[in-house]
């Protein structure tokens, strides 16, 4: 479900199970053995998706077995997007098309998130569908989307085009799909020029009550 590089310091992650990257256990257990290649092989992570899809939320088969088998996919998850959101090492997300619910969440843990032009839809489909978020959800989008789209984005289940996304908080930028692999790439190996140490624990300061929120309503 992940092809997996690593190319002059940067691990690539392209997340791709032919249809909605969905983050089922297995894709989950993955990203998880390569964010741990990446932290000891390379210097940066890419995770970019594949043409027209990023990732549209948790797997709706395993949520539909029942609430138990529910909870324990969707504490996986919170567990690793917990995990991308504090990686020591810079994080570029190149977003290549549609991010829904916990797609649109793993945006929100990456660093720097670089969206490609296109007809794709971002964000939190939660209100709509009835459900209420867990706590990592509206950590998550506490700390990383703007303040004036937090009603909106959260509550309200507003779905954004891409320079909407821009806006609120999801992206950074947006530039032609083209070049996005491209620019993420060279985005992280910039972010990866910078002293390591100094990274992690700048960006470990400005996100670890976050972090800590999240954790402990995971135990």
């Amino acid at each position: 479900m992940i092809e997996f590089d690593i190319t002059d310091g940067v691990a690539v992650l392209r997340l791709d199970d032919g249809k909605a990257n969905a983050l089922s256990h297995a894709l989950i257990s993955e990203i998880n053995q390569a964010m741990d290649t990446a932290n000891t092989d390379a210097k940066a992570v890419v995770i970019v998706g594949r043409d027209g899809m990023f990732s549209g939320g948790f797997d709706l088969l395993e949520l539909r077995k029942g609430p138990d088998a529910a909870l324990a996919l969707v504490h996986r998850g919170a567990e690793m997007l917990n995990r991308v959101f504090t990686h020591p090492q810079p994080v570029v997300a190149g977003c290549t098309g549609h991010a829904i619910a916990a797609g649109a969440f793993l945006l929100l843990a990456c660093d720097t998130r670089i969206g490609s032009h296109g007809d794709y839809r971002i964000g939190l489909n939660e209100t709509a569908i009835g459900m209420a978020l867990p706590v990592f959800g509206f950590e998550l989008a506490k700390a990383r989307l703007s303040r004036r789209h937090l009603t909106a984005a959260v509550t309200q289940a507003t779905i954004y085009d891409p320079e909407g996304a821009m806006d609120a908080g999801f992206l950074d930028r947006t530039i032609p799909a083209e070049e996005l692999l491209k620019a993420a790439v060279e985005e992280a190996a910039r972010l990866a020029e910078f002293p390591a140490q100094a990274y992690a624990a700048n960006k470990l300061g400005i996100r670890q009550e976050t972090a800590n929120v999240i954790r402990a309503s995971l135990t």
